[in-house]
Formats: C-alpha cells, structure tokens, sequence
C-alpha cells in the first residue's frame, strides 16, 4: 500500500515545488484539499489522520497551530517554517549535517525542515567547529545573496508585479538590517556556536539560487593555517554525499566567478573554498528553493517513510 502524503498549504511557493516534485511519482499518494476548506480545520484535519506524512507550509504561528491538529500517532510531520526548527523534540532535517543525523530523520516523528540561509552556513560551519579549527566561541560573519522567492509571495509580488503598490526596481538590495534574522537561532545551535554570528543578506532581482559566504582569517583558526587544510576538514565531512559536493581545491583555484543560479531546479549544494595566504572564503551555492526548502523537504519525507532517500530529486 503507498504511502499517503498531505501537503498543507501547498498554494504557497515551497509547498507548489513540492507538489510538483512529488505528483510524477507513483510510490506515493497524495491528498488533496478541497480548495474551498483550505482553512478549514476540521477538514485538515481529517486529511492529516489519514495521511502516512504531513508536510506543512505555513506561516509559524499557523504551523504551530497545525500540529495540534494531528491526533493520529502514527501520522508523521515535516514543518518547513521557522516554528519548529531549534524546538524540544524536533528533529533538524539536515541529513548530510552529521554521521548519525540520517537515522535521526528515519526515526522521527517531527522533523523541522531547515531554512535556505542555514543550509549554507551550517554545511560551512560546523565541519570547522567539530574538527576544532573554529572555536565556538568564535565571532563569525556570514553574508550572501538570494533569489527574491526566498522572502516568500510578499517579495515575490513586489519583484514580480508592476501593478502592485509595492511592485520595486532594485536590482539588489540589503535586508536584515535588525541583525535579528528568523535563521539565526538554528544556525547558532546547529553550527555549534556559543556566539552569534553577524549575519548580512542581501537579495536580488532574480528568482531563485543563492551563495552563501563565510570568510574566515586563517589566524583566527586553530590547527590550519591553509586553504588546503580548510579544505580537507570540509571534504571529510561530506564523503560519499549524493546531494552535497565539496568542490576540489583545484577547481576552486580555476574560477574567476561564481553565480547563485548554477544549481536551480536540482536538491544539490556546491561548498567552494577560496583563499590566500592569510584568508579563506568559504562559499555554499544552492538553489534556495531545492536544497533550501522543497528539496530538502522531500529528501526528509523520504527517509521518514524509508524510501530511497533520491526519490523525486534526480
């Protein structure tokens, strides 16, 4: 018997790629809403109980308010909001973030889909702090850029849509400016920092494919004092990895740019390390739409339900 699957709230930009990533597939069924009772609790509910998985995308205080909902034990949920992702008894939907994170997953009745920023910046960092070449009490900058889908169908409107009051030509923009990011929580823990990190996102007026970048003084280090040796902590974090890609150290060197939309469509990731005698710039590429949310969602969804954990993503 397949697996059912409802996705609530799948009008929304995550929740339509998720759609569309799992429809084609036939080692799944999928319910659907009447869309005239998409508020309506009761009928949610319903649909939740009778479902193998839920995947929610809500707004948080609404996907806090949708777990209540669920009353059958056996119904397991992957929240891809903010709401869950550093709460008691969640899972953090990271496979690739440590050796044992998979079973976690396979084990795991809630499980918080991780934001597209801390995709990148986790993937950099905590390899760094887990080795000991980056203390944990270490002050750390992480900046980068986004396509405009990642702030959700607000920004969307206002990139997309000359008729609306908000509609904007900017060709690139800063954000963030309350150094207060809904990311940094799990970026902070997951990472494995005491401190928290200043965090500098911009956006621009494309729609979606990020980088994410941390540079790093090699004297601020412990145990490197190289690129290469910055380079080899990272590849061992990620052997074997279907859907994470340490870039070699000579490819690095080759390049003259690099561009966020190289990986739009796919649920991959790219870890480039760049770097001088005294400096390193590590960089995370990925579409913050696959790997950032609806990818990474059905990665999760996999193994929950002990699927083949590529499913849906080739």
């Amino acid at each position: 018997m397949k697996p059912k699957v409802f996705i609530d709230g799948e009008a929304g930009t995550t929740g339509l790629q998720i759609r569309e990533r799992l429809a084609p597939r036939g080692d799944l069924e999928l319910l659907a809403i009447d869309p005239a009772k998409r508020k309506d609790p009761t009928a949610r509910a319903a649909l939740m109980d009778a479902a193998a998985a839920v995947v929610l995308c809500l707004p948080d205080a609404e996907a806090r308010e949708a777990v209540k909902l669920v009353t059958n034990p056996a119904t397991k949920v992957i929240d891809a909001s903010t709401a869950h992702r550093v709460a008691d008894g969640w899972v953090f939907g990271f496979p690739e973030m440590g050796r044992g994170q998979r079973d976690l997953i396979r084990s795991a009745k809630r499980v918080a889909n991780l934001g597209c920023w801390a995709t990148g910046a986790i993937a950099l960092l905590r390899p760094l702090v887990e080795a000991g070449a980056l203390a944990r009490d270490q002050v750390v900058s992480i900046h980068g850029v986004s396509g405009y889908s990642g702030g959700g169908k607000g920004m969307i409107t206002e990139f997309e849509n000359p008729a609306d009051p908000t509609y904007t030509k900017e060709p690139y923009r800063i954000y963030g400016l309350e150094l207060a990011h809904k990311h940094l929580p799990e970026i902070q823990k997951y990472a494995g920092l005491s401190t928290k990190p200043m965090f500098s996102p911009s956006v621009g007026r494309y729609a979606q494919g990020m980088l994410v970048e941390v540079p790093l003084f090699l004297a601020h280090l412990k145990s490197v004092s190289s690129p290469a040796a910055v380079h080899a902590i990272l590849a061992d974090a990620y052997p074997g990895e279907r859907f994470v890609d340490v870039v070699p150290l000579e490819t690095c060197r080759a390049l003259k740019t690099l561009a966020p939309e190289d990986l739009n469509g796919t649920n991959r990731m790219k870890l480039f390390v760049f770097g001088s005698e005294s400096q390193v710039r590590l960089v995370a590429q990925l579409d913050n739409l696959g790997k950032g949310a609806s990818g990474a969602a059905v990665q999760n969804l996999n193994l929950m339900l002990g699927l083949d954990e590529a499913a849906g993503l080739s």
